[in-house]
């Protein structure tokens, strides 16, 4: 599955040069890992974010949010963003900051 390249360009900008920020392609996408933990990636057009179990509830909520469910089983602490839900860069800002945070929060890999 291809990924929307303009999304993961987006997120590009939003972590700057952060030198513990990398990228890998994974689930057809890519990845962007904080300290070798996964914080955001693009799969298709949609937008991953590891939010933790803790704040995946209230995640939920907000919109364009669904379970990250690649394979019949969801991914606990992670949700997928639908693209039309980060269209405006304050949106899509939020999330990466989210999806940042927590894999800062986590001991580095």
């Amino acid at each position: 599955m291809a990924y929307d390249e303009g999304l993961a360009e987006r997120i590009r900008s939003r972590l700057g040069d952060d030198p513990d920020v990398t990228e890998r392609r994974m689930f057809g996408g890519i990845a962007f890992l904080v300290g070798g933990n996964m914080a955001v990636g693009v799969t298709g057009d949609d937008l991953m974010v590891r939010v933790g179990p803790d704040a995946a509830g209230a995640a939920l909520a907000r919109p364009g949010a669904r379970v990250f469910d690649m394979t019949g089983r969801p991914m606990r602490g992670w949700v997928v963003v639908a693209g039309p839900a980060v269209a405006e860069d304050d949106a899509l800002a939020a999330w990466v900051a989210e999806g940042c945070a927590f894999a800062r929060g986590l001991p580095p890999k």
